[in-house]
């Protein structure tokens, strides 16, 4: 801000009036003469009042004339000069504020802030990973977890999908997204060194694998499944920023449903990591969200599709939009017999009784299992694809269903409608179809639902679920991909953005 100058003092006027010369001159020719005027002698006065009016009357016009344009008010160069420097001297000039000389960037391509990434120590994640083949009681999950979280390449899938696009495919755990948020949070464009410019302080903690080993050991103890995300969060309270916005601006990524994270009582199932007094302001972005929990934020589940350019995408898109499909819907399930009136089982039975409307992938078994494209292959050939709830109201299947450009069939509005706002469209209807459980239940045939659904419907539906697929992706660059906001780009900017608004408006402890 510029300093304000004070006026100059009353007594010597900034900017004194200049007088006219010829007055001047009037004045001094009077002033000389003064001592020589005998005005004790009226005649002399009578003859000097005659010729001053005479020479007002020859000289009046002129001396107006001057005084008038004395007075008229012209563009003056000095002026139109300091007008130019106070602008000048107001305007705001951007500044680079990234201080990752690795990744530059300007204020224009990170308008919600930057993201400051805690150093943990090693426990937290990178031991965990190293440890890969103790997380699970039945098999190691070292494949699963290598390629920075993306899984083996998928071989074999060029059966499958266009032989150019092919490498983009890999064999994806769900389970996954700790690893690759945590690898490409390093390289994030707006990813900054120093904790005093950020907006937003990023935790990477390998929370969901961290107690993926005691979610299936029978004799694990609730101290078990709590104790890293206690040990994380004694070490992070104990940071300056921590303490200071009383976490709010703090986020981290959760890559199991929040469910496993909410155990109440100690004999119940997961980890109680988010019912913990220091988790309480902390945003938590999982696969699967708690929709009454403001910090929960769903993203999504990640797929085997990692395109690694813009041409990736674009091709895939092509390709899925163009896709000849034979089948009206299909459904990738298995049933949970231990489930009475089980829901799956109904789709199951319906779609086995329309076999000519309808193609099963019955998961019972290793059909499902990573490292195979029966699924991709069935989604590709289907206008429609059913998705009731998994174990939990989400499954991972919606987004393979939607990258393979066909059209989701929802049972339960929280398996995608209060799930992903970031990421779907507000139109449901746009994207997808909805169908009442209790009519399918009641005997509500679902392929009588589907076929009133015009071909011109459909084509925009798919097109709208074609439009989706990038925001729905997660690349494989660390970097990202130019020009395209992937999952990533997406979740990571949309809490920077509710961070900023909150700092702008309102904080709570």
């Amino acid at each position: 801000m510029l300093p304000i100058s004070h006026d100059a003092s009353s007594e010597q006027p900034a900017n004194p009036k200049p007088q006219n010369p010829e007055v001047l001159y009037r004045k001094n020719l009077f002033n000389t003469l003064k001592p020589y005027l005998p005005f004790r002698h009226c005649r002399l006065w009578f003859f000097l009042a005659v010729l001053l009016q005479l020479l007002l009357l020859l000289y009046a016009p002129s001396i107006l004339l001057s005084l008038s344009a004395a007075s008229t008010p012209n563009p003056s160069p000095t002026i139109q000069n300091l007008t130019s420097s106070s602008t000048a001297a107001t305007t705001i000039i951007p500044t680079n504020n990234n201080n990752n000389n690795n990744n530059p960037t300007t204020s224009g391509s990170c308008p919600y802030g930057e993201v400051y990434i805690y150093n943990l120590p090693p426990l937290f994640n990178s031991e965990i990973v190293k440890n890969c083949h103790d997380l699970n009681p039945w098999n190691s999950r070292c494949d699963a977890l290598s390629n920075s979280g993306f899984g083996k390449t998928a071989t074999g899938i060029s059966k499958v999908v266009p032989e150019n696009i092919s490498p983009a495919w890999f064999w994806t755990d769900q389970f996954s997204t700790e690893l690759i948020y945590h690898n490409r949070m390093m390289n994030y464009r707006c990813r900054t060194l120093e904790a005093e410019s950020a907006t937003a302080f990023y935790i990477p903690f390998y929370t969901g694998l961290a107690i993926e080993k005691y979610l299936f050991t029978s004799n694990s103890t609730a101290q078990e499944r709590d104790q890293h995300c206690k040990m994380m969060l004694d070490w992070v309270s104990d940071q300056r920023y921590f303490k200071k916005s009383y976490c709010w601006d703090h986020f981290i990524s959760m890559g199991r449903i929040s469910w496993d994270f909410r155990r109440s009582k100690e004999e119940d199932w997961g980890s109680s990591c988010i019912y913990m007094p220091k988790m309480r302001n902390i945003t938590r972005l999982l696969i699967e969200r708690n929709p009454w929990d403001y910090f929960d934020v769903g993203i999504p589940y990640p797929t085997g599709f990692h395109p690694s350019s813009a041409h990736d995408v674009i091709n895939w898109q092509e390709f899925v939009r163009s896709r000849r499909r034979n089948t009206l819907f299909c459904f990738a399930g298995a049933t949970r017999g231990i489930i009475k009136n089980d829901f799956r089982g109904i789709l199951l039975s319906q779609c086995y009784d329309e076999s000519d409307s309808c193609r099963v992938v019955d998961c019972a078994g290793s059909k499902c299992a990573n490292g195979t494209s029966e699924i991709l292959s069935t989604f590709l050939d289907s206008d429609f694809c059913l998705q009731p709830r998994g174990d939990s109201f989400t499954r991972r299947s919606i987004f393979d269903c939607m990258v393979a450009g066909s059209i989701p069939v929802f049972f339960w509005h929280r398996s995608a409608y209060v799930q992903y706002e970031w990421f779907l469209p507000t139109e449901p209807e746009s994207y997808s179809v909805f169908v009442d459980r209790n009519e399918v239940k009641n005997g509500t045939s679902i392929k009588s639902v589907l076929e009133k659904i015009s071909k011109e419907k459909v084509k925009k539906m798919r097109e709208k679920v074609v439009e989706v697929i990038p925001k729905i992706v997660y690349a494989k660059p660390n970097e990202g991909l130019e020009g395209i906001k992937d999952a990533f780009d997406v979740a990571v900017e949309g809490v920077l953005r509710r961070i900023k608004e909150r700092k702008e408006g309102y904080k709570w402890k």
